[in-house]
């Protein structure tokens, strides 16, 4: 399954899922801005609980080792104002689909990561937690599909997207930073190898011409992901002043605020190539936003484990403690 599964909502697709809310009214924060994230998250439809399963694994229980009860799970996000039929359903799906497995001890469930979803997280989640990009040398990667059959095109094009690659004509995609690793990977997992024709282009002295620019408005949507992170600031900037003021800061309302930044922001990464300074307009708000996911994220991560150390279990108890790698996370928090 592709890396991008979350991001194409088969939270929503369940047909059994009447309601998504607590049958029990979600105890309110005593900060307004919490509250609203928090109201804006249930308001969705569908509301995407597997999505946001996905971002507390990732962000939260993966540094954790992993593995922790489902009743535990589920006390942790009635906050949030998610009800415990539609995680179980949603966890359901997420095991169905290589995400998690699941052992019984007694009558209790025990969720974790497999290898594959492991793997998954690992990658997906690199973007959010890197300190920065790394200098641009001007070089492109280019990728000419025309060989394949439409269906394995449409295949072949959505997962590199999803990389970063944009459209530059028709069946030729583009990107100026690749992994080429990554890149032979998923052609392979593809079984588009043979019929994918891969081009490098050398160092150019103009890195971003006027043509190029307008390039990249069009391959990449820039000005529609711009907006989008300007409503990110919008959003997070208020919760990140008013926890500032806090003369202590409450360890579930920082929970609360850790798991919907890092949920959000790895929404908008995912719709992000990454694109090098020098394509980018000089007013780029994915440089704010990525400025106060940082600093709203290491004002609040110390609380947050705190925590999720007093919520969670495992088979054998509390939690294990964070590994040494957690502590890397935006260039190293403290």
């Amino acid at each position: 399954m592709s890396l991008a599964s979350p991001r194409n909502g088969h939270a929503g697709r369940s047909a059994g899922i009447v309601t998504a809310l607590s049958a029990h009214s979600p105890s309110m924060s005593t900060l307004a801005p919490l509250n609203t994230l928090v109201t804006r998250f249930q308001q969705q439809t569908p509301i995407r609980a597997s999505s946001l399963i996905i971002t507390l694994y990732g962000d939260a229980i993966e540094p954790h080792g992993g593995t922790v009860w489902l009743g535990s799970l589920i006390n942790l996000l009635e906050p949030i104002g998610i009800n415990e039929r539609l995680i179980r359903t949603s966890i359901f799906r997420l095991t169905k689909e290589g995400w998690l497995t699941a052992e019984k001890v007694g009558r209790r469930s025990y969720y974790s990561l497999t290898g594959t979803g492991r793997r998954r997280f690992e990658k997906a989640f690199k973007r959010v937690y890197s300190p920065s990009q790394p200098a641009w040398d001007g070089a492109w990667t280019l990728v000419l599909l025309s060989q394949l059959d439409a269906a394995k095109r449409k295949a072949v094009r959505e997962e590199l997207e999803w990389q970063g690659y944009g459209l530059m004509a028709p069946n030729l995609l583009g990107c100026p930073r690749a992994d080429r690793t990554d890149l032979a990977g998923t052609l392979r997992e593809l079984e588009a190898v043979d019929d994918s024709i891969v081009f490098e282009t050398h160092t150019q002295e103009v890195l971003a011409s006027k043509a190029m620019r307008a390039q990249v408005r069009e391959s990449w949507r820039i000005e529609e992901l711009g907006q989008q992170y300007s409503e990110f600031i919008q959003l997070f900037r208020p919760l990140w002043q008013s926890l500032k003021e806090q003369p202590e800061l409450n360890p579930q309302d920082c929970f609360l605020a850790r798991t919907l930044l890092i949920h959000e922001y790895r929404r908008l990464l995912l719709r992000d190539p990454q694109l090098p300074d020098e394509l980018l307009p000089g007013d780029w708000e994915g440089r704010a936003a990525r400025q106060l996911c940082r600093n709203l994220y290491r004002l609040i991560f110390a609380q947050a484990e705190q925590w999720l150390n007093t919520a969670l279990e495992t088979a054998d108890g509390p939690l294990p403690d964070v590994s040494e790698s957690f502590y890397s996370r935006f260039g190293g928090l403290e």
